[in-house]
């Protein structure tokens, strides 16, 4: 038993099947992809830049229910609402931290009308900490720019929810 492991050690046995495994993988097909160059199919489940939905008629989404400030686990959600004079409640701000967030998608699961949703888009680097202060009408225009994807994005994923 002594003379076997004496013998490995001594041949360097593991640094030559470390290189055969190397020389195998050398000759396939490579797996990266040259970002941004070459970009990867996102998932339509991908969790990416926050935006607010309108109906189809123009009308805000958002009831101002407020579960989604209150799941929230990093606390980057800020809403304030006001009765409209028909009854219903709209927000008269809804902030998002951009910073705080830590991108879970609760806030999207605990909207009853899918008002707030994480959109398609990745690549939203700022240059300033006040960009990533998202107000109302950033997460509006944000929803109005991807909406077709959204909507498609959902509607793959209505099975799962």
């Amino acid at each position: 038993m002594k003379i076997t492991n004496f013998t490995k050690s001594f041949l360097l046995y593991e640094i030559i099947v470390g290189m055969f495994l190397t020389l195998k993988y050398f000759f396939k097909s490579k797996v990266t992809i040259r970002y941004p160059n070459e970009v990867s199919k996102l998932s339509p489940r991908f969790k990416g830049e926050h935006a607010l939905r309108r109906y189809p008629d123009g009308e805000e989404r958002c009831i101002a229910c407020k579960l989604c400030e209150a799941i929230c686990p990093a606390q980057a959600i800020t809403i304030e609402a006001k009765e409209q004079q028909n009854g219903s409640r709209r927000t008269t701000k809804y902030d998002i931290d951009m910073t705080k967030c830590i991108y879970c998608g609760l806030c999207q699961e605990a909207c009853p009308v899918d008002a707030i949703v994480e959109g398609p888009n990745l690549e939203f680097a700022t240059e300033t900490h006040q960009e990533l202060l998202y107000n109302k009408e950033k997460l509006l225009r944000n929803g109005d720019m991807w909406e077709h994807v959204i909507a498609k994005n959902l509607k793959v994923d209505s099975i799962y929810r």
